[in-house]
């Protein structure tokens, strides 16, 4: 029996190498499972139906790697990716964990480690272009704060700008096909983290001499952490135009970066995120890549690993299977059809005298209005009976 669940290229489900060859480390314990060579990782990705792999740099080529060495790593992983049909959309670079990167990368008082980090940061673009990736994270981890005195917050925001402009012009001037996709996170492992939600970094692409190479990359479990709705803020994103990524996976309000399995603790805003992304309840799909950015649980061998792997893209096609169900509804399709009046609507845009004078005169009961209900309990459980599968 065909499994309607299963994966397919047109899913476009990716995961980093990071994710699935996480060895289950965390602060007060050592790994729990083997480290996995890159190209074995590509392989069994291939294996279960994800459609890209994506990277740090330092995943697949060691800090201190020499150059004869990094080409034969990237030779073997190309031909890992070939042989299992598995593409890399996207890159990044691991700003975050050399010591060198201790209290921040492109915001570090020193202006050696923001030298380095710039260099560093152009080697991983040069990987990423040579591995075929057309979009570029940037997650500044290590760009924060515990002693606020140590610098002034408009020196760091002005130095994460400087930096963008520079990559950006780097780009350009290579002639490389690459937008950049900035990732906010409000904190962990820094205490506080500059541009800590997306809200944040849509503003901040403004300011950039080149905004139009730069989009977000929002992650579901950093904006659970800081207690903000997720769907709120992707939605943000599409209406810009600058939704050029997204990280998938799940988290509990209020706790450290938990990266559970895709929908494991939120499956009903996990729903109505897919509707957003899929346009099942209006607009159009969104063409880009379902990144999973989460791990299994440490409790798990490599078999596990892939057991949440599986997960995360079943749990998507599950809900997106729910998301279009509960869209074709015709009850829900008559509870949120827009409500158009040909008189009102033109009158609540472009500006003018004549306008503000055909809105005084127009007739509204607001009384009337707010004694009557507008059903949306009823629309709340028809969507809990669809993510439930009963209806």
């Amino acid at each position: 029996m065909t499994d309607r669940y299963a994966p397919k290229p047109e899913d476009r489900f990716t995961f980093g190498l990071w994710t699935v060859g996480n060895p289950g480390r965390d602060p007060f314990g050592p790994s729990v499972r083997p480290t996995q060579d890159p190209c074995d990782l590509v392989r069994k990705l291939g294996e279960i139906g994800a459609w890209g792999v994506n990277l740090h740099d330092n995943d697949l080529i060691p800090f201190d790697a020499t150059a004869s060495q990094r080409d034969r790593i990237v030779s073997d992983f190309q031909a890992a990716c070939e042989e299992s049909g598995i593409v890399v959309p996207m890159a990044t670079t691991n700003l975050f964990s050399h010591p060198i990167f201790k209290d921040g990368a492109f915001t570090a008082n020193d202006p050696k480690v923001r030298a380095f980090a710039l260099r560093k940061t152009m080697d991983a673009i040069d990987l990423g272009i040579e591995l075929g990736a057309k979009t570029y994270v940037f997650w500044g981890g290590r760009e924060g704060t515990e002693v606020e005195a140590c610098r002034d917050p408009r020196s760091a925001i002005k130095r994460i700008r400087d930096g963008m402009n520079f990559l950006c012009e780097y780009v350009k001037d290579q002639g490389y096909d690459l937008r950049f996709a900035l990732e906010a996170k409000p904190n962990e492992p820094r205490g506080d983290i500059y541009l800590p939600t997306t809200g944040h970094m849509l503003h901040f692409i403004e300011t950039l001499d080149h905004s139009e190479m730069v989009g977000v990359n929002p992650e579901v479990a950093h904006e659970t952490m800081a207690g903000l709705s997720f769907v709120h803020g992707v939605g943000q994103a599409m209406e810009a135009g600058k939704l050029f990524h997204i990280d998938l996976n799940s988290q509990k309000i209020g706790r450290y970066d938990q990266d559970f399995r895709f929908g494991a603790e939120d499956p009903k805003q996990a729903l109505l995120l897919i509707r957003l992304l899929e346009g099942t309840g209006g607009g159009e799909r969104w063409q880009g890549s379902r990144h999973f950015d989460a791990h299994a649980h440490r409790t798990e061998d490599v078999e596990g690993v892939w057991d949440f792997a599986r997960g995360c893209m079943r749990t998507y096609n599950i809900l997106k299977e729910r998301a279009h169900a509960f869209d074709a509804d015709p009850e829900v399709k008559e509870m949120i059809a827009e409500v158009v009046d040909s008189t009102i609507d033109p009158l609540l845009k472009d500006y003018s005298p004549e306008k503000v004078e055909a809105l005084r005169s127009l007739a509204i009961d607001p009384d009337a209005i707010g004694a009557t209900g507008l059903g949306w309990e009823r629309l709340d459980q028809l969507l809990m009976e669809h993510l439930l599968g009963t209806r």
